[in-house]
């Protein structure tokens, strides 16, 4: 960063760099830009009564009119409620001109310092730590139910699908939206294998993944000319070409029924036998039989998969194939340039990203002994890459904060029935307004030259570091 300016020969101002000040040639002083003019109110009203009128416009056919049975004759009559009409759409209203009114009377935003960035990298270096040994100590906890356990499963999945997505959208910079195809791919794998051919789980795993990041490359090489929006909606249907498949290829998916009777897991061959017996985890170690057992396994597999997922991205992003995806993240034409074979970065990123999501599938069919199309569908992608977007995009420890709150908070709303989702998309909202960026939006650089120094998000175009 350029210090303050100095004398130097012939007059003209330089600064510590030893290059001249372009500021201060010619004595004229630098002057800071002058902020951004602030909306007037009589923005914010009127942005706020055309958000009210589009919310009206949806409201009224879908909220404000109900078909419903006629008491005497059994037609159909059409009943109104414009009392729930009127209230979503004041608070609409409130909402918008809340949001209107914060972004005009709050102080100017600075850009974050980098020794402020350098102190949030400081606390992440502890926070990591921290959940990781509390993942590791959750299922001995005092106080730990079976439905914290499941729960506690189902967020490790929903991390380790958003690590291997990370990969494609967060590293590589490819928007892909049907990345709950690789998911259903390993989950089928390991069905049918399983089922069809009698392998055991630790046989069927390995497979999975591979044949997962097969189909990742399959996807890659029609959409290696393809950039932002064409991509995401190539990788949208080829995610719903997947689950129509699946639909359609009953003689072998069984179509809309699934696979059931899909095998469980062994710990090293001993079975998780409730009543106990012969050759069971129980009877080996000596402990009274219990279902918990197999729960409590699962959740430490899964675990394990996640951090060998982390693991490997941390790994590769120190390699040069890491660093050619951030490169091509930022600038594909540089990249190019730079003599990156781009066909092969981007071949690579689809391959790895899909082999977690085939992994992270054959958990899924393994710990429900039954799949079915319906499984994997488009919310599934959707939910992935917000996980992944509201984490930060290329951020390790962000994503698994996000996957936290977010299958977390969804499940602690799970009692307001169907005012879950707009809950739920209300603190989307929110956190998006609070960090457009996302939870954890600076990093360290994947290689320095000398000395380390960290990146803010504020800092940069792209906010990723």
């Amino acid at each position: 960063m350029s210090g303050a300016a100095i004398p130097h020969e012939g007059g003209v101002p330089h600064n510590d760099d030893g290059v001249p000040d372009p500021g201060e040639m010619g004595g004229i002083p630098r002057q800071a830009a002058p902020p951004a003019p602030r909306p007037p109110l009589s923005h914010a009203l009127r942005d706020a009564g055309i958000a009210a009128l589009v919310a009206a416009g949806l409201f009224v056919p879908l909220v404000g009119l109900r078909t419903d049975v006629a008491s005497s004759g059994g037609g159909l009559i059409i009943r109104t409620r414009w009392a729930d009409v009127a209230i979503l759409v004041a608070l609409v209203f409130g909402g918008r001109l809340l949001l209107n009114l914060w972004e005009t009377l709050r102080p100017e935003r600075r850009p974050r310092s980098a020794r402020n960035t350098a102190l949030l990298l400081r606390v992440g270096t502890w926070v990591a730590p921290a959940l990781l040994i509390f993942a590791l100590t959750f299922p001995a906890l005092p106080g730990t139910t079976r439905y914290g356990l499941d729960l506690g499963i189902l967020v490790l999945t929903y991390v380790m699908l958003g690590w291997g997505l990370n990969i494609v959208v967060g590293l590589a910079g490819l928007l892909d939206l049907g990345y709950v195809a690789f998911y259903a791919v390993g989950a089928y794998s390991y069905a049918l294998l399983s089922t069809g051919f009698g392998w055991s789980f630790w046989v069927c795993l390995p497979l999975a993944g591979i044949l997962a990041a097969f189909w990742g490359v399959l996807l890659g090489f029609p959409v290696l000319r393809l950039r932002g929006d064409y991509l995401a909606i190539v990788t949208l249907a080829f995610g719903e070409i997947i689950r129509i498949v699946l639909i359609n290829w009953v003689s072998l998916t069984g179509g809309p029924n699934g696979v059931s009777g899909i095998p469980r897991p062994s710990f090293f061959g001993l079975s998780f036998s409730a009543g106990g017996g012969p050759g069971s985890f129980s009877d080996f170690f000596g402990l009274e039989p219990s279902p918990t057992h197999r729960v409590v396994f699962l959740y430490y597999l899964i675990l394990a998969l996640a951090l060998l997922t982390n693991w490997v991205t941390l790994r590769l992003r120190r390699q040069p194939l890491g660093r050619a995806w951030e490169a091509l993240r930022e600038d594909e034409i540089a990249c190019r340039a730079l003599g990156i074979n781009v066909t092969n970065t981007k071949l690579t990123a689809f391959a790895i990203g899909a082999m977690f999501g085939g992994f992270a599938g054959a958990f899924f069919a393994t710990r429900q002994a039954f799949i079915s199309p319906e499984s994997f569908t488009f919310i599934e992608s959707a939910i992935i890459l917000a996980i992944v977007v509201l984490g930060g995009l290329g951020s390790q420890l962000g994503v698994a904060l996000a996957a936290l709150v977010m299958i977390g908070g969804f499940e602690a709303f799970r009692d307001l029935e169907e005012w879950r989702m707009l809950v739920f998309g209300g603190a989307m909202v929110v956190i998006m307004v609070w960090r457009p960026r996302g939870l954890v939006s600076t990093r360290t650089p994947s290689i320095s030259l000398g000395k380390r120094k960290a990146i803010s998000g504020d800092l940069v175009g792209e906010g990723h570091g």
